[in-house]
């Protein structure tokens, strides 16, 4: 069984974002409510639990943020809390009603947009001033404390609207555009770095392979990003918010074709790794909210394009979105049955 930590919340992001790219594809799907009512209070589920395992093991919160590996998944907490808020807003609103579901949205995106620019200002500093790694270290791991804003950002959108119109619209709308901003170049950064140490060291241990995705996780969700906030800049902005909406083509199209590169590279990495040994782990994971959110970022795209050809695309990448969930799950809820019991005592079923 895995030890208990932070990353343990890469469940309910992975979780989550099947909830929110099923209810958001562009044209109905059958049984579109009700699949995605499932995996929203399944995530929910799940986020209890790990969270409960998070106040119970408290005292080691500390010894993992000391650790230089655990450190970087201190941003999955915060993503989580977002992801299950953004999922509560778009499909529990159906059984929990508009109002209930908008406060438990805001409650939720509030207090992972704090612990997520917590993390993405703490875990560089102690990288920086603490830590030590080698040329070789660079892992899709280092976007996981820089990656919130970006979350904020897409979800947050989604808040605006229900805000006073004016002065108070317009501070959340430009602190989501605040937040991209740092996500993304930030994330530039450390994928330069990844790239670099992928191309002079290779993939490194087996276990790390899936982490790889990790990159696609800030592409695809800085398509849905500009585009949800593109969508709610012009009636709140009092400049141009058209120039806002256009960004999210403008922006979204050629991000949107890296993020394919990349998927099809680390999809050929991954399957090499795996005819080669590699094991099961928590970091399996990364298959899933990354895949997530360049599902929503290409339905997003259709959906402002019209193209029916992103919107088949969109379709093929949900249907491989909810298979590789269905692997993962499966292989987190097989690990957990054959740990004995004191291991399940101290650590938390991802998958129930």
């Amino acid at each position: 069984m895995f030890p208990y930590g932070p990353n343990w919340f890469a469940a309910v992001m992975g979780t989550a974002i099947v909830s929110v790219a099923w209810m958001s594809f562009p044209t109905a799907l059958p049984g579109r409510t009700g699949v995605a009512l499932a995996f929203w209070a399944l995530s929910l589920v799940v986020l209890a639990v790990v969270t409960a395992a998070t106040v119970r093991h408290r005292r080691t919160l500390r010894r993992h943020l000391a650790d230089p590996v655990m450190s970087y998944f201190f941003g999955a907490p915060a993503m989580g809390l977002m992801a299950a808020g953004a999922a509560t807003m778009l499909a529990g609103r159906v059984v929990l009603g508009g109002d209930v579901a908008l406060g438990v949205d805001a409650v939720l995106w509030t207090l992972g947009t704090m612990i997520g620019l917590a993390t993405a200002a703490l875990v560089p500093y102690r990288a920086i001033t603490q830590h030590e790694y080698a040329d070789d270290s660079a892992s899709g791991a280092w976007l996981m404390p820089v990656v919130p804003p970006m979350v904020t950002a897409a979800t947050g959108a989604l808040l605006v609207p229900h805000l006073p119109a004016g002065q108070a619209q317009e501070t959340l709308l430009l602190f989501c555009y605040a937040c991209f901003g740092a996500a993304l170049l930030a994330s530039l950064l450390v994928t330069a770095s990844i790239w670099q140490r992928l191309v002079r060291h290779g993939l490194g241990a087996p276990g790390t392979a899936p982490t790889v995705w990790i990159v696609l996780g800030f592409l695809g969700q800085s398509v849905t990003a500009a585009h949800h906030l593109g969508l709610v800049a012009p009636g709140v902005l009092p400049v141009d918010g058209g120039a806002f909406r256009a960004l999210a083509l403008v922006y979204g199209v050629p991000v949107w074709g890296f993020a394919m590169l990349w998927l099809v590279l680390a999809a050929a990495l991954v399957v090499r790794q795996l005819r080669l040994g590699m094991p099961f782990g928590l970091t399996w994971w990364s298959f899933t909210f990354p895949l997530g959110t360049v599902v929503t970022g290409t339905e997003a795209l259709a959906s402002l394009s019209g193209l029916d050809a992103l919107r088949a695309i969109a379709a093929l990448l949900l249907a491989g979105l909810v298979l590789a969930w269905a692997v993962v799950a499966t292989r987190t809820v097989h690990a957990a049955l054959r740990a004995r019991p004191e291991e399940l005592r101290g650590a938390v079923v991802a998958s129930v």
